[in-house]
């Protein structure tokens, strides 16, 4: 069935404000899915900052966990293998209801990736995808301390859609404390490294990715949808874009 021809809503804005736990934080998203799917709660973009913590995606090997010990790991059942989230590290919860905004899950991870892209360019920070793997890429030697052509991940991706609600999300490193990659092979992939924000743009904060984030929303959203309907209005920096 296409979608009907009133247009969607725009989603709420959640920042959450300090670090979330990982646990707490899922227990609530998984709550605020099952509200969406009863039509009982407004779709969602929260925004939050774990602390030190490893999350297994359906597909994650034993293997790929390098040191069990050094930080918490959660098994969750978004896609993807193992990933690290703590300070510094902007994650990305979109709960959306993707039965009004297209029904395509890989276009939908391909709007994640956009998104994530548009925001990075507003710091000069030229990402893009790659055949490496899901998520957003960068050059190395464009941070001036790695003359190679190496690629590197300052965003991965990892999606659960269930009921054409869409949960978990997206993770952009802006500060994060690099080293503690080291606990697993992230996503998998052995011969790439990681990147952040603040080593491309040493002035950018949290807070200034959350705003470019917010200004290039409404485009991401409107990529999504399959039938022309009219625009959800823009989101204000002054009041929306904290």
């Amino acid at each position: 069935m296409l979608p009907s021809d009133n247009p969607v809503p725009a989603p709420e804005w959640i920042v959450s404000q300090g670090l979330s736990p990982y646990a707490e934080t899922l227990a609530a998203m998984e709550a605020h899915v099952a509200r969406l799917i009863d039509g009982e709660a407004a779709e969602r973009i929260w925004l939050v900052e774990h602390p030190p913590v490893v999350t297994a995606g359906t597909s994650a090997v034993p293997a790929d966990l390098v040191d069990a010990a050094r930080f918490p790991v959660v098994r969750t059942g978004r896609g993807g293998r193992y990933t690290y989230h703590g300070p510094g590290q902007r994650v990305v919860y979109p709960l959306l209801d993707l039965g009004r905004r297209g029904r395509d899950v890989r276009a939908y991870v391909e709007a994640l990736e956009a998104w994530t892209i548009a925001a990075l360019a507003d710091f000069g920070v030229h990402a893009f995808t790659s055949e490496a793997g899901t998520g957003i890429w960068v050059r190395k030697h464009q941070q001036g301390n790695d003359p190679g052509n190496g690629l590197a991940k300052i965003g991965a991706i990892g999606v659960r859609v269930r009921k054409w609600i869409s949960f978990h999300g997206l993770a952009i490193n802006v500060t994060t404390n690099l080293d503690h990659f080291a606990a697993i092979i992230p996503c998998g992939i052995a011969d790439q490294g990681v990147a952040r924000l603040v080593d491309f743009a040493p002035s950018a904060t949290m807070a200034d990715l959350d705003r470019a984030l917010c200004r290039h929303l409404p485009s991401m959203l409107s990529s999504l949808t399959v039938r022309r309907t009219p625009a959800a209005p823009a989101l204000e920096a002054k009041r929306d874009c904290r």
